[in-house]
């Protein structure tokens, strides 16, 4: 393992030292001296050499959600996905599968293909025309003079992939974790009944938050937040997280109407054979998940102001459009609404120390028009304004973060879900540190 040397730093938000073997001292005993049941310290947010290692320890290392198989519908559609320094292409192939590629020309280095999708027959780089097969093999490259070129050693290197119920998720690691396999086995059964290969995208939005990945993920663990989400308010309970004894006087009512929804919900879903109980294992295995079926406010079948459906076809096999949310989370970078009606994904590609991709994508099923049977603005507004202000969470505790007067301060109850992502990404970085 290399620790690269950065500049020297001096404020508080970043390493002490300058030498790689004094900052990776430094980063161990952050790390040993991480105060639980707290907010981590400034360094974890703000420092290059600590995110180049988060790069290594979690990104280069565990499976990440990447799309998807409604983005890459047909062969020879493709997505780039790209995260610190790493771009790969997932791009459909022939036997219905994909094939992953690391998006570096094998001559030069040079990106392969540049747009963020599209649909391609063989791979061309633009630079010297170096051309691949869909599978990575060299084809062709116009060597003038080269007599002794051997081809076969110099296709694009190849990284791992799984699909699971329609999900894309991708690994470039040389040995991937291998519990993803019985991850999967956990939430295949809540979201095949969708059949997310029966659907199409609706819309796709690329937001560049200005903070750390972790404090994305973080603010997506919790509901604490939630009164600074009006539209969401509308069908979410905002008593997410909350137990009998934490529920705040003021959301009492809401409480016991949660409840009654909720009894209604798993009156359904026995009746239609769905799963619907709450299997949380966030930080008590390697591919850390959180899954289950749950109400929503008002008819109870989709993010709209009063809980009635945006689309008006119904997704898979599913017989009922009142089938709240299947929510799920996936660590280390994603997750998921599952709804009768349509389905959104999101991704959470870091960029640097200080800003983070966040991709979200509505599904809806694949002969709904948009027109007919959704409006396309009705369909996106709740978690396009959801997400703004999530943008601005994030971006406040960014700015904090980096401020002299920042220390770490303690999660509440209902902030359990933080403190379990952060204790996961502890003991992932404290194996790789090792």
């Amino acid at each position: 393992m290399s620790v690269s040397t950065n500049a020297p730093r001096t404020s508080r938000g970043t390493l002490r030292s300058t030498k790689p073997l004094d900052q990776l001292a430094e980063i161990k005993d952050l790390f040993d001296e991480r105060r639980v049941g707290y907010s981590l310290d400034a360094p974890f947010y703000t420092d290059p050499t600590v995110f180049s290692m988060d790069m290594q320890g979690i990104f280069q290392k565990h499976w990440l959600f990447a799309a998807s198989v409604a983005e890459v519908p047909e062969p020879g559609d493709y997505v780039t996905i790209e995260y610190g320094p790493t771009s790969l292409l997932v791009m459909r192939n022939d036997d219905g599968g994909v094939n992953v590629l690391h998006n570096v020309c094998r001559h030069r280095g040079a990106r392969v293909l540049t747009a963020p999708s599209g649909s391609t027959g063989n791979l061309v780089c633009g630079y010297h025309s170096w051309t691949y097969s869909p599978e990575g093999d060299l084809i062709h490259a116009s060597a003038p003079g080269e007599t002794d070129f051997d081809k076969s050693c110099f296709g694009l290197k190849k990284a791992h992939s799984r699909i699971y119920a329609g999900l894309i998720f991708v690994c470039v690691a040389d040995e991937p974790p291998t519990d993803f396999d019985e991850t999967a086995k956990i939430f295949e059964p809540y979201l095949a009944p969708h059949d997310l290969s029966r659907t199409k995208i609706a819309y796709q939005q690329n937001i560049v938050e200005e903070g750390n990945w972790k404090l994305v993920m973080e603010n997506n663990r919790e509901c604490y937040h939630c009164d600074g989400h009006p539209e969401l308010a509308c069908s979410l309970f905002p008593t997410w997280g909350l137990t009998e004894e934490t529920v705040p006087p003021h959301l009492e009512d809401v409480w016991q109407r949660n409840k009654e929804s909720e009894a209604a919900l798993e009156a359904r879903c026995r009746r239609y054979g769905l799963p619907y109980e709450v299997v949380e294992e966030l930080d008590t295995r390697i591919a850390g998940i959180r899954i289950s079926r749950e109400p929503l406010d008002g008819e109870g079948e989709s993010f709209s102001p009063d809980g009635h459906r945006l689309s008006k076809k119904l997704l898979g096999e599913l017989r009922d459009f009142r089938l709240g949310r299947c929510s799920m989370h996936l660590q280390p970078n994603s997750w998921f609404h599952f709804l009768g009606d349509h389905v959104i994904t999101f991704g959470v590609f870091p960029i640097n120390e200080h800003q983070t991709l966040v991709r979200t994508t509505w599904l809806v099923a694949d002969d709904a028009v948009e027109g007919d049977d959704y409006d396309l603005e009705k369909l996106t507004h709740t978690w396009k304004q959801t997400n703004i202000q999530d943008k601005a969470f994030v971006e406040l505790c960014q700015q904090g973060a980096a401020s002299p007067a920042y220390e770490p301060g303690p999660y509440m109850k209902s902030e359990y879900q933080v403190e379990a992502f952060i204790n996961w990404y502890v003991q992932r970085m404290q194996e790789h540190l090792a």
